[in-house]
């Protein structure tokens, strides 16, 4: 999938600041909202296919970014269960869309283990310490996707 946009029903996230953040992003070109809340670290707006619904659904992810990839972490804050939108990626790792300035491109996904995972992983922590707080608050190990242009 090349195209700049996904086909289907766009469900918005049920998270207030999360919808208002997308939208303020994808409007302004990435110019607005493009940090994560006051942190001043940088985001990227993910677009996936929902593995149950089928929808789309958007959302705002710290921007890991290395040699033109990027690293999706599903931190969910240290939760014991993984964010949705993990599933989601498991579920359709060829319809991704990522964000990360004026428009939007095609991407494919995949989960990444051992050492290549130990390789994103500090990259994810040198850019978001708090990664590695969250790690140590679960029994899980948190997911980590390598996005690749399509």
């Amino acid at each position: 999938m090349t195209t700049k946009a996904m086909h289907g029903e766009y469900v918005p996230s049920a998270a207030g600041w999360v919808r208002n953040q997308v939208e303020a992003y994808e409007r302004s070109g990435g110019r607005e909202a493009n940090t994560l809340r006051d942190t001043g670290i940088p985001v990227i707006i993910v677009t996936m296919r929902g593995n149950k619904s089928g929808t789309i659904r958007k959302i705002a992810l710290m921007r890991v970014e290395h040699d033109g990839e990027y690293a999706l972490v599903g931190s969910y804050g240290g939760s014991p269960k993984h964010p949705v939108w993990v599933h989601n990626l498991r579920a359709n790792p060829d319809e991704v869309m990522i964000q990360d300035g004026p428009e939007p491109f095609a991407f494919r996904v995949r989960e990444v283990t051992g050492d290549e995972r130990a390789a994103w992983w500090e990259r994810g922590v040198a850019v978001f310490p708090l990664y590695a707080d969250y790690q140590q608050k679960t029994d899980r190990e948190i997911p980590v996707f390598v996005a690749s242009r399509a």
